[in-house]
């Protein structure tokens, strides 16, 4: 069988497991699996270049999504303007004290010489750069978060369109990229420490990071309010509501047979796929050409064997920074997408089993290497891991319809129905790894 065919065949299947389930159970769950699984092949796209071009191993993936979410917030939502008044310029000003402490410590250690007056210098810095940045940076975020704690409690976005950020409906769609620059400026940070060293250092510096992203973006309330979440966060299409009351799209609905109701919520749904579409298509095009160029055949004989690729000369180090800051950019960038999705910030979500170990899956089941494998694999697994969830607690009572109602054992299946995903991720992980190790798209 030929890659074409065995592709177009793997399109074919995916396609056709969500047309059937909006034809056999609801189109509306058909389309959200449909713009899910388009965000999550994003991801997985942005992972099969680190992992599948670059043989870097990122276990922190929840981080950058985390980042591209936080940039939703920072872009899409309106400041809030009392927050502002109260302490926003302070914690500013505590922040740039900050960074020029760290400015400063860097200097000092390029340009002294090593010895018992650098390390003075060093310490009375950052003795006097730690309590200067707090007295400021502390006072401002006390004054931001007593500003109406209920609602905002947070300095709010750049979204100065009015009517709650409705009017500049172009701004969720600026705030993708921008999380995209965000993954990828933390990527940077981490790949100067880790990427010199073995991958396993990779591995753990990475899933330090983004705990500790989540940590922060948990605990800084001025930053996009904690635990508290950001809710009604803009869109860039419709409202329902909004279509509802226009008597025009009412009349084309009637006139497809369609209640108003139903009718805008699948408009709004098929909207936001074509955009997410758009984008998926943007990234896996270039990532194809990337792939195909001197580039990225430079970087797969370097994901083969370092040291002949250093022997001839090849900066390894750069280009696995290269590699690794595109591919968090991806991972931002979908994060960002998600977050408008959902239309709310809530960082208790960010779970390292659904933004991680599943985001890894997708890509072993589709492919490592391939990236159509990459993005067919992210649709399949999303669609696997939703039906289970949506399908399993049904299955479940059919399967023991045979035991009595008062039946312990019959209980207790049922109620554990739910943690079926686990087991048949496990499951499908363990049979793609036995019969065909290199996914179902293996790397040409």
């Amino acid at each position: 069988m030929t890659d074409s065919l065995r592709t177009g065949l793997f399109a074919a299947f995916v396609a056709g497991l969500i047309i059937a389930t909006g034809a056999l159970d609801n189109w509306n769950l058909a389309l959200v699996i449909l713009n899910y699984g388009l965000i999550s092949a994003i991801m997985a796209l942005g992972v099969n270049l680190q992992w599948g071009l670059a043989g870097l191993f990122n276990v922190g993936i929840m981080g950058f999504v985390a980042l591209g979410g936080l940039a939703s917030v920072l872009i899409s939502m309106p400041p809030v303007a009392a927050a502002w008044t109260a302490g926003g310029l302070r914690t500013l000003a505590g922040l740039a004290i900050g960074a020029v402490a760290i400015v400063a410590l860097t200097a000092v250690y390029r340009r002294m010489a090593a010895g018992k007056a650098r390390t003075i210098v060093m310490l009375a810095l950052t003795v006097a750069g730690f309590f200067a940045f707090r007295t400021v940076f502390d006072g401002g975020v006390a004054a931001i978060e007593a500003v109406n704690p209920s609602l905002t409690g947070y300095l709010g976005g750049a979204n100065f369109g009015g009517d709650a950020g409705r009017d500049w409906w172009w701004m969720p769609i600026i705030a993708w990229p921008v999380g995209g620059l965000l993954a990828a400026g933390a990527a940077w940070a981490i790949g100067k420490v880790a990427l010199g060293l073995r991958s396993d250092y990779l591995a753990i510096a990475t899933l330090g990071i983004a705990e500790i992203i989540i940590a922060v973006i948990k605990n800084e309330n001025w930053l996009s309010r904690g635990v508290l979440n950001v809710t009604g966060l803009p869109r860039p299409v419709p409202y329902e509501t909004d279509l509802q009351a226009d008597p025009a799209f009412v009349a084309r609905a009637a006139d497809l047979g369609f209640d108003a109701t139903l009718a805008s919520t699948l408009w709004v749904k098929l909207l936001y796929a074509g955009l997410f579409a758009t984008f998926l298509i943007v990234l896996l095009f270039l990532a194809q050409r990337a792939l195909h160029s001197p580039w990225g055949r430079m970087m797969r004989a370097i994901r083969d064997n370092e040291v002949a690729a250093e022997a001839m000369g090849k900066d390894v180090t750069r280009r696995h920074l290269q590699v690794f800051v595109i591919g968090s950019a991806i991972c931002g960038l979908a994060g960002a997408m998600m977050t408008t999705l959902d239309g709310q910030m809530t960082p208790a979500g960010y779970q390292p089993l659904r933004f991680t170990f599943l985001v890894w899956v997708m890509v072993i089941v589709g492919g490592s290497g391939n990236n159509f494998g990459a993005v067919l694999g992210g649709l399949l697994i999303w669609w696997l891991w939703v039906a289970v969830g949506e399908y399993g607690p049904d299955l479940m009572i059919w399967v023991t319809s045979a035991l009595s109602e008062d039946s312990t054992l019959r209980a207790g299946l049922v109620d554990s129905a739910p943690q079926m995903r686990y087991i048949v991720m496990g499951t499908v992980l363990l049979m793609i790894l036995r019969f065909s190790p290199r996914g179902i798209l293996p790397e040409r």
